[in-house]
């Protein structure tokens, strides 16, 4: 008898691994997956306390009260606006409209581990290209392209890097790529960003056919477990990923605090400037470790990924398991070329405080 068997591409995919998020008994300082460590604003939790008094009905299947919230803030055309269930729906949506078997969709060596889930998922196949120090490299991006090639995906910032490349680099890799291939901008971490060089997409996404930009409320507006963020482009690629998403995909409770963080600015705001000063203490502090070979790579996002010796006492892989031990989670990545180093999400002032004490006990105890 023959089993059901799934596609060689599907059985191909090395699934999706999430950065831990604790267990076991005391206390628990989980760095491990970028969220807001200040939470929500409370604007937002008392509008998902209020929207679930409607569960009973299904939600909005258009988000169009988020649209319009999302527009009014950002200057945009609401109807070129979708919503997604986090924006990792609309990465993988993005893939199965423009690219399938045959096709190739490309990303940044050490990237975001979607991208070539969302291209297996598709049928196509991924392709990486060379980066530069942990960042993004046009010349090898545009090097790398091929008649097959359907799709770029570039984190601006990065993750798990956290480095950023500025508006004139974004331009000449859009410039370099023929017209049928789709640029999607992935900006997930833009709302930490305040350089005027910086290029969030959606000025691009407006001018040219074939570039789309992706945002999420998982990052600094503290709403991981609601699920939701959104994509803006060109109206036919909107068109194409209204054709395919889930018909009810951003539940209600999700829209409605949703719409309700997107009018608390002064809490962005705060989380932007705590992110900063709590980013630089953690850089400052793994800096002054220079001399033990721990290097901070520079980042724009609310992580830091910390460089170890390959070898010896004070690897990454040893400072993973030292700081578990502790009840410090982190993330390590030797799936993705990173096993000599770990990134750590920037946490609260004591959260980073503790962090920062573990570091120098690590290295101390070696």
């Amino acid at each position: 008898m023959t089993a059901p068997r799934m596609k060689p591409w599907i059985e191909a995919i090395h699934a999706y691994v999430p950065g831990r998020s604790g267990g076991g008994a005391g206390r628990t300082v989980k760095l491990s997956s970028n969220e807001n460590p200040l939470g929500t604003s409370p604007a937002a939790l008392a509008a998902m306390r209020a929207a679930a008094d409607g569960s009973n009905r299904y939600p909005d299947a258009a988000s169009h009260e988020l649209r319009d919230a999302i527009a009014a803030l950002h200057g945009l055309e609401a109807d070129r606006v979708v919503c997604g269930t986090g924006s990792d729906e609309l990465l993988q949506l993005l893939a199965q409209a423009y690219a399938g078997p045959g096709d190739e969709v490309l990303y940044v060596h050490r990237g975001f581990m979607v991208y070539p889930i969302a291209a297996q998922r598709a049928g196509a196949t991924p392709v990486a290209a060379p980066d530069r120090d942990y960042t993004a490299n046009v010349d090898t991006l545009l090097a790398s392209v091929t008649p097959r090639t359907r799709l770029v995906y570039l984190a601006n910032p990065n993750n798990p890097t956290g480095t950023m490349i500025d508006r004139e680099e974004v331009e000449r890799l859009h410039a370099g790529l023929p017209d049928d291939v789709l640029l999607v901008l992935d900006s997930a971490y833009a709302e930490y960003i305040d350089d005027a060089a910086y290029e969030d997409g959606i000025a691009m996404a407006r001018k040219y056919e074939n570039v789309v930009t992706t945002r999420t409320f998982s990052k600094i507006y503290g709403l991981a477990a609601a699920r939701v963020g959104w994509a803006y482009g060109p109206a036919e690629v909107i068109a194409a990923l209204n054709r395919i998403r889930g018909p009810f995909n951003v539940n209600s409770q999700a829209q409605a605090a949703a719409i309700a963080a997107l009018s608390d600015q002064e809490f962005v705001d705060r989380c932007r400037r705590d992110n900063a000063e709590q980013r630089a203490r953690l850089t400052d502090a793994v800096q002054a470790l220079g001399n033990h070979g721990l290097r901070p790579i520079p980042s724009a996002a609310n992580f830091v990924l910390v460089e170890f010796p390959p070898e010896g006492a004070l690897t990454a892989e040893r400072a993973n398991e030292f700081f578990t031990g502790q009840g410090i989670l982190t993330r390590w990545l030797p799936s993705q070329d990173l096993a000599h180093a770990l990134r750590i999400s920037v946490g609260t002032e004591d959260e980073t405080g503790i962090v920062i004490h573990a570091l120098q006990d690590f290295v101390g105890q070696a």
